[in-house]
């Protein structure tokens, strides 16, 4: 059996079912040849004229453009440019009616001729072999060529098909009554047609070029042979004359026997349908470099005077047209576009020419009778017999009336190519066809509404999705940062405890520093430790230096209000001075008392208050009791004897061992040495006594009290030493007489301590009287009893001190020479 390609080869046709046989009436317009036409007043252009996205302006109202010149450019998939069939102005940019049964205005350049007609710089291509693939699509794609048979399909996508192509067939058939556009241009431009089917072979190289023409155009299948006869991959092919043999499925099926399947297209079986008409443009754009402005329109029909094939520009208007071929209107007349099977009435001429339009049709009543009105089908079936695409068309109309568009998708309403033949052959003349085409036109809206829907679906989901996601990814933000947060928290407890447990060893050490403090400030009370107080002693020295030179910024400043305080302030001295020495004479005349009596008796003073002061001078007893004890201890320490301190009971047996009388004389005498080294002491430093922790600060204040009480202290010093005269004299009487006389003065130690006793009692009442007159201000601890703020602040001041001390030197010195002197040892 032979192969498909062989029976093609050898001529085999095949039929395609269904099919009518209407009047041809192509004797009317393919006896003159192609007319070119004069330029028409103005061209409108719609910026859509093809299946596919509309092209983006180039141009704006007001500009010159040239012959060819693009007034858009492709910017979407599917979509061409637009350019001027002549040379002129662009005037207006508007919507204007569409080449559609409902003429809806669709955006469109208009622009009027200037009359030249004037081309654009041509590109044009020499040697085809030269370019490559891409090359060649790019230059189809700006040319703007789009199928020229019906559909509009763009001519760059289906050269640029990626799915092999076995079999390219070009469709010369025409088979619509009244058309002869495709029949005079083979016939005119064989050899054009023939180029442009070599520039597709080129690109898709398909085994072999299928020319199908029908066989009532002997003259165009006779061209067309003659043109393709150097090639022979092209095979002409005449068919019967039947309608619709020219609709691309059946073209297929009657050269090739392939069927393209349901909702398929000829490239799925490896086939390729390009009309007669796009050949040529691609023929023009490549070898003469010109875009597809122009097209071969059939003008014809009972009321056109003229009646012949023109070369039309795109943008011309239909009125155009049928003017120059002298169109005689009737009443009642009708202008189609297209064929009587598949055009549609115009509701308009004003309507323009574009890269579809291959007919206009201006029948008379007779010739093209208005239709009826619609009757019931009596299911006759005649619609199903002629449908060439074996559907039912009975079904489809019930379903289209009833919206019911699932169904009519179940019957394949899709595959129908609106040919009509149903509505030819349907005696109750129903418009099957524009059935049809609203069916598809709402379901085509359907499903781009529910696109849209899905789409709108689409990016809700996906945003509740980026929010349901930025959400959790802010909750996980927020839980790092907590986690985060808690582990700084746990280290930073951890840090405090360390702190804290530092801290307390530092409190531990610091109880412990104070205790050793609180041991050193009681040695130093206790005279056995003399704290360094230098540095503590230097800032008070810097702190003093600038009080007084503030003083003296002061005093200088208040000069006169000193002046007039002068006076009062000598009378207050005065009377302070008085009121110590009443209070050191009181003092010593209790001292006095207390040294004529034994010690066992020392509570008897308490009885014998003083007619002055009873309470004071009770307070002086019993401090210089104290008083009197702590030197005696302090004088066994010094003497390092082992005896116990001179108490009551070794008094009593002092009568019996005179060698303890002797001993306790020279205690005596030391203790009195002692005592005078002490009071030396203290008049050295007048302002600071070494066993009080107070520090007068009143002296830094008021260089006349500090004045003041360094004479009271003289005073004392010297009332004391006069009293430790006589107390030692008292001693030197004679043992024996002593004992005769008294049994208290037997004892030598009695004296001895008597003595310490009376010395210890002025010494309190010396401090008390400069605690009285100095009036402290503040307490200092133990460290600041050995600081040097009693210094004298002015030279005068340390004069007097120096004096003072050099007199208690002497007169210390005096009195331990008397001591020695009166040793009865």
């Amino acid at each position: 059996m032979d192969s498909l390609l062989e029976q093609i080869e050898r001529g085999t046709l095949w039929q395609f079912p269904g099919g009518v046989h209407p009047p041809q009436q192509k004797s009317l317009s393919n006896q003159q040849p192609i007319a070119r036409l004069p330029l028409p007043d103005k061209l409108v252009l719609p910026l859509k004229q093809h299946i596919g996205a509309n092209g983006q302006l180039l141009v704006n109202v007001g500009d010159k453009v040239l012959k060819g010149q693009a007034l858009t450019k492709p910017t979407a998939n599917w979509s061409l440019p637009v350019h001027a069939p002549t040379s002129g102005e662009v005037i207006e940019i508007k919507p204007m009616p569409s080449a559609h049964p409902s003429a809806l205005p669709e955006l469109s350049i208009v622009m009027t001729p200037d009359g030249n007609d004037t081309w654009c710089e041509l590109s044009p291509v020499s040697d085809l072999n030269k370019l490559d693939h891409k090359t060649l699509i790019d230059l189809l794609h700006n040319a703007g060529i789009a199928g020229m048979g019906g559909a509009g399909f763009p001519t760059y996508v289906k050269a640029d098909s990626h799915q092999p192509i076995e079999f390219l067939v070009v469709n010369g058939v025409e088979c619509e009554p009244y058309i002869t556009a495709d029949d005079l241009l083979m016939r005119e431009h064989a050899q054009e047609i023939v180029q442009g089917i070599e520039v597709m072979q080129q690109l898709l190289k398909p085994q072999r070029v299928l020319i199908g023409i029908e066989d009532n155009k002997p003259e165009a299948i006779a061209a067309m042979k003659r043109a393709s006869a150097h090639n022979t991959a092209i095979l002409v092919r005449a068919i019967p004359t039947k309608y619709p043999s020219g609709g691309e499925k059946q073209l297929i099926r009657v050269l090739t026997s392939k069927e393209v399947p349901s909702t398929g297209i000829p490239a799925d079986i490896g086939v390729l349908v390009q009309n007669v008409g796009t050949l040529f443009a691609i023929s023009e754009a490549i070898y003469k470099g010109k875009p597809l402005i122009e097209r071969v329109v059939s003008v014809t029909g009972n009321t056109i005077g003229k009646p012949q094939n023109v070369w039309a520009l795109i943008g011309t208007e239909i009125k155009h047209l049928l003017d120059c071929q002298g169109f005689t209107p009737v009443l009642e007349q009708r202008v189609v576009m297209g064929g009587p099977m598949m055009g549609f009435t115009l509701p308009t001429v004003r309507i323009p020419v574009i890269k579809t339009t291959n007919c206009i049709l201006a029948p008379d009543n007779q010739e093209l009778a208005e239709p009826g009105d619609e009757k019931a089908c009596i299911r006759c079936s005649a619609c199903a017999d002629a449908c060439p695409q074996s559907l039912l068309p009975q079904q489809l109309q019930w379903f289209a009336k009833s919206k019911d568009y699932d169904k009519l998708e179940a019957y394949n309403l899709f595959d129908c190519i609106e040919c009509g033949a149903c509505s030819y052959v349907c005696p109750s003349e129903i418009p099957l066809v524009q059935y049809y085409r609203v069916a598809k036109a709402e379901i085509r809206e359907q499903k781009l509404d529910q696109i849209k829907a899905e789409r709108a679906k689409e990016r809700f989901e996906a945003r509740k999705e980026r929010l349901e996601r930025e959400q959790q990814e802010r909750q996980n933000r927020h839980k790092r940062s907590t986690s985060r947060s808690a582990k700084p928290d746990a280290e930073k407890a951890k840090v405090a405890d360390a702190l804290a447990r530092v801290k307390q060893k530092q409190g531990d050490k610091s109880a412990v520093q104070a205790a050793i403090e609180r041991a050193k400030a009681k040695k130093a009370a206790d005279g056995s430790l003399e704290p360094d107080n230098s540095e503590v002693a230097l800032e008070r020295a810097l702190r003093k230096e600038q009080a007084r030179l503030y003083k003296e910024q002061k005093t200088s400043e208040d000069a006169p209000l000193a002046e007039n305080a002068k006076e009062d302030s000598g009378k207050k001295d005065a009377v302070t001075a008085a009121i110590a020495r009443a209070k050191a004479k009181k003092a010593a005349q209790q001292g006095e008392q207390e040294n004529g009596q034994p010690q066992p008796q020392a509570s008897e003073p308490e009885t014998k208050k003083s007619d002055d002061d009873p309470r004071k001078a009770a307070v002086a007893a019993a401090i210089a009791r104290a008083k009197a004890k702590k030197a005696a201890q302090q004088g066994e320490q010094e003497n390092e004897q082992p005896q116990p301190p001179a108490s009551e009971p070794e008094t009593k047996k002092s009568d019996d061992d005179p060698r303890k009388a002797a001993v306790a004389a020279a205690i005596a005498r030391a203790k009195a040495k002692k005592a005078a080294q002490q009071g030396e002491q203290e008049n050295e430093q007048p302002q600071q006594p070494a066993s009080e922790s107070e520090t007068p600060t009143s002296d830094d204040d008021d260089p006349r009290k500090a004045a003041v009480a360094a004479a009271i202290a003289r005073a004392k010093a010297k009332k004391a030493a006069k009293q430790a005269e006589q107390e030692n004299e008292q001693p030197q009487t004679s043992t024996s007489e002593s004992e005769t006389q008294k049994p208290d003065d037997d004892d030598p130690r009695k004296a001895a301590v008597a003595a310490a006793i009376a010395r210890a009692k002025a010494k309190k009442a010396a401090k008390q009287a400069e605690q009285e007159n100095e009036q402290p201000q503040q307490e200092q601890s133990v460290q600041d009893a050995g600081s040097t703020d009693a210094t004298p602040q002015t030279p005068e001041q340390k004069r007097q001190a120096a004096i003072k001390a050099a007199v208690a030197k002497a007169k210390a010195k005096k009195q331990a020479k008397e001591q020695e002197g009166n040793d009865p040892s």
